[in-house]
């Protein structure tokens, strides 16, 4: 028998009091009613005031009990993020939609690609007043993280890393962080390409980030457990990622040349910008994605944009940002004094896209 619509809808009411607030896909779940359902039942409750509407969040309009209270609206918080970076802007995206809805004004700090432009965006931020920060450090080598370890364990306010591993026992283990689990899209883009019948695959990756790092470290290991990988390699996707971000005119790798050498017929490319521009680089040479090779790139900025819309490991970019903002907010609305929160290590998980850049692969030559 259905349940009354009243009777529903003081049961989300209850459930986002007792939280704080709830996730739509949360409370369709545990009511077993569609999405659907639950956000248009939360749309009313907030044209009648009892709820705040978010970005797929019912919140409560009252503190609830044995919670942080609402930090104070007005408040600023501090975004540093590197430039020239379309992924982490879409994580940014989803934190201020966060942070705007809890009338928290945002402050975004663009730090360019020379050194110590970090610390020196975060400095501006507290200097302007940010009550939080959140921040999402280039790291473009092991030796630059380790660099930034003091200032940012130092950091005055409460913040918290968005989409960046601390390194297990380093000065940072110890500070709030939100991030993709890229083992495991890595783990989804070697399976992926394994159910279709690879056994030879080739990554091929950048090197200036700790996204970058851990999809290469991930990959060597994915490949070396599967028994069905009978051969693979790592490479580099532009020879200036680890050099000089600035430069140009150097050619990215001879892809073509690599898959001929190690017979491969399928190959993961990160990040998603050099996967478009090695796709059409094998065109050139004359092998055809997916019939010739297949390919998944990781990240999904702009894979789909491609004459043949590449199949993408997509890291959750918006949720990402939402969940290092909600993090935040919760440190923020602690009252002064209040017994510390047990810091939060979260890692949310990607998905895969499938597109028309993977199939099986092509029938062995004859001898």
């Amino acid at each position: 028998m259905r349940e009354p619509v009243e009777r529903r809808r003081q049961r989300i009411l209850d459930a986002v009091r007792a939280r704080g607030s709830a996730r739509v896909t949360d409370l369709a779940t545990e009511l077993d009613v569609s999405v659907v359902t639950v956000r248009r039942d939360v749309e009313e409750l907030a044209r009648s005031g009892q709820v705040r509407r978010g970005h797929g969040v019912a919140r409560s309009v009252t503190p609830p009990e044995a919670e942080p209270s609402t930090p104070p609206s007005g408040e600023t918080v501090g975004l540093v993020v590197p430039e020239r970076h379309s992924y982490l802007f879409e994580a940014v995206h989803g934190a201020r939609s966060v942070l705007e809805t809890a009338g928290i004004r945002i402050a975004l700090h663009i730090a360019a690609h020379t050194s110590g432009s970090e610390q020196a965006m975060t400095q501006q931020a507290l200097e302007r007043g940010a009550r939080g920060l959140i921040v999402a450090p280039r790291w473009r080598s092991a030796d630059a993280e380790r660099v930034d370890y003091g200032w940012l364990a130092a950091l005055p306010v409460p913040a918290v890393l968005m989409e960046r591993r601390p390194t297990p026992g380093s000065p940072l283990h110890a500070m709030d962080s939100v991030r993709s689990d890229h083992w495991y899209g890595t783990h989804l883009a070697v399976d992926h390409l394994i159910r279709l019948g690879h056994r030879r695959i080739v990554l091929a990756a950048r090197d200036d980030s700790p996204t970058a790092r851990t999809v290469r470290a991930a990959f060597a290991q994915i490949a070396e457990e599967r028994p069905e990988v009978e051969e693979s390699a790592v490479v580099l996707s532009s020879p200036t990622a680890v050099a000089d971000p600035e430069a140009h005119g150097e050619a990215p790798v001879d892809l073509a040349a690599v898959l001929r050498a190690h017979g491969a017929t399928a190959a993961v490319l990160h990040g998603d910008v050099d996967a478009l521009m090695l796709v059409q680089q094998l065109r050139d040479e004359g092998v055809r994605v997916p019939e010739d090779c297949s390919v998944v790139a990781y990240d999904d900025v702009v894979a789909a944009l491609g004459s043949t819309p590449l199949t993408a490991v997509s890291p959750p970019k918006e949720e990402i940002g939402r969940g290092a903002a909600e993090l935040l907010l919760r440190r923020l609305a602690l009252p002064e004094g209040a017994r510390p929160e047990a810091v939060r290590s979260v890692e949310l998980l990607p998905e895969l896209k499938v597109r028309g850049s993977t199939a099986a692969p092509p029938p062995p030559r004859p001898a």
